[in-house]
């Protein structure tokens, strides 16, 4: 089984000023201990579950970026892009850019995007959940054109590209693996059945009902004619890590125990934001604990 990092709090200690620092050693640190991939949300305001809106948050592919010239080895990707915030071809240019720089570790995280005052504080259209799902889909199919050898046209209800041009094409083969977020059984789980190779899932729902979720994907893969099995399948929780378990942190034994139940669900990684991750020693526990039993756990149907 594999381990994720996400970031969604960019307010530390020191200010903007020390942020390029901090965020630098916590993605070298990150890697250092084994953490698979490295995620950021893609939100030009801070959300109300995290904090208030005017806390500081960084634009989520110049952040990866940076996170990309400080490693080596971590997938990197937004958890996840909101399909409204950029233009089709432009979005997919940067996924590209990433890819690129990157040495082929990029991941498409995108979904239909839902804070609705972000878009109207910054002037962004905030389309209906109707048509935000029909952008989404067109914008899986532009980047399947544009991760292609075709430069040809493309034309949709939404969007119009009269030259899908992409060079350099991604170094990852055959383009970076797509990451549609949500758990939305009807569009959402569908979506992930025909254009996707990874699906995130909150991990907070419960074992019962990420079975179901998993189940629902099961059957819109087959009706796609795809093996469920080609999904990485992946969910987000946080982390609060202590050895006595106090408060409202868990013990290194008890996230074992849930990572153990996430794999006989069929989960190949959990993702996880880490409430101190400015902290220096925040992943001493992982790195000691967590990470050492990793290649124990086996993932159900794998």
């Amino acid at each position: 089984m594999q381990i994720g990092l996400q970031v969604p709090n960019f307010t530390w200690p020191g200010g903007p000023e020390q942020l390029a620092p901090t965020l630098a050693r916590i993605a070298r640190r990150a890697e250092e201990v084994g953490f698979s991939s490295f995620w950021v949300m893609d939100h030009l305001f801070q959300i109300a579950y995290v904090g208030p809106a005017e806390m500081d948050m960084l634009e989520g592919y110049t952040t990866l970026a940076f996170v990309a010239a400080h490693t080596r080895r971590m997938r990197l990707g937004t958890m996840v892009t909101g399909v409204t915030y950029r233009l089709p071809g432009l979005l997919i240019k940067k996924v590209t850019t990433l890819d690129v720089l990157s040495g082929g570790r990029a991941w498409f995280g995108v979904g239909a995007a839902w804070f609705e005052r972000e878009h109207r504080g910054l002037g962004i259209p905030f389309p209906g959940t109707s048509e935000r799902f029909e952008r989404l889909e067109e914008t899986l199919q532009i980047a399947r054109q544009m991760w292609s050898e075709s430069n040809g046209p493309w034309r949709g209800k939404h969007y119009q590209l009269e030259e899908t041009l992409c060079v350099p094409q991604p170094l990852s083969r055959p383009h970076p693996p797509i990451l549609i977020g949500g758990m939305g059984e009807r569009k959402t789980l569908r979506l992930v059945a025909e254009y996707a190779q990874g699906c995130n899932l909150f991990a907070h729902a419960g074992k019962d009902v990420l079975r179901h979720k998993l189940e629902v994907l099961s059957e819109h893969c087959h009706r796609a004619g795809r093996d469920p099995a080609q999904i990485h399948k992946t969910t987000l929780d946080t982390l609060a890590l202590s050895r006595d378990g106090k408060g409202r942190t868990r013990t290194p034994a008890q996230v074992l125990e849930h990572l153990h139940e996430l794999a006989a669900l069929g989960i190949d990684e959990a993702i996880f934001n880490v409430p101190d991750v400015h902290d220096p020693a925040a992943f001493d526990l992982v790195a000691e604990e967590i990470v050492p039993a990793l290649a124990t756990i086996q993932v159900a149907g794998r």
